[in-house]
């Protein structure tokens, strides 16, 4: 029997904040200490070569400074979507990295965070003790912008890192924490260029 619309998408709204939520990835030994229930992510770093790309759904939200964003505005930009929230430890300890993507890219790249867990204090705290540069949609209440992605390239772990070229595809995911900021950069180059 075919489920109404909306309670369809209550359901793969639900399987996308499971997956995403329970899955905070690191192999750095900090996320797997005590019984913090953290899952690790397998670091998979994927680029999709021009031809098999999927375009990247319209996603958008209200950021911790209560502004509205939407990826429609950004049209034609190279965009990196960071899924993360405060209290994960690899979320942290790739933080400074974003920070200084996002300041070497400064005009040529849109980076936005996507917050699945925090409020807006939470979520201005840890930009401000990393130096963030950029401002993230406040995911936690409506899974808006995860559900969004659902189907097309759901974010399996927390953090995952999108990257979506000018022409609207997804040219990269990295899922887990960013194992180094030259990996990252070198996807962007390859997309500026």
């Amino acid at each position: 029997m075919r489920q109404p619309r909306p309670l369809r998408a209550t359901i793969a709204l639900a399987a996308v904040a499971v997956a995403v939520l329970a899955g905070c990835a690191s192999d750095d030994g900090v996320a797997n200490q005590g019984d913090a229930g953290y899952v690790s992510g397998n670091r998979a770093i994927e680029e999709f070569p021009q031809g098999d790309r999927e375009p990247a759904p319209t996603f958008g939200g209200t950021l911790s400074n209560g502004e509205a964003w939407s990826s429609e505005d950004h049209t034609g930009e190279v965009m990196v979507v960071n899924f993360w929230y405060a209290a994960c430890p690899p979320c942290r300890i790739e933080a400074p990295m974003l920070a200084e993507l996002a300041t070497e890219h400064e005009g040529d790249v849109t980076f936005i965070g996507v917050n699945v867990r925090d409020g807006a204090a939470q979520a201005e705290a840890f930009d401000e003790t990393f130096g963030i540069p950029y401002e993230s949609i406040l995911d936690a209440d409506t899974g808006d912008a995860q559900l969004a992605f659902a189907g097309t390239i759901t974010p399996t772990a927390v953090p995952t890192t999108l990257v979506i070229a000018a022409d609207g595809t997804i040219a990269a995911r990295i899922t887990g924490a960013l194992p180094e900021a030259s990996i990252l950069g070198t996807i962007l180059d390859d997309e500026l260029s």
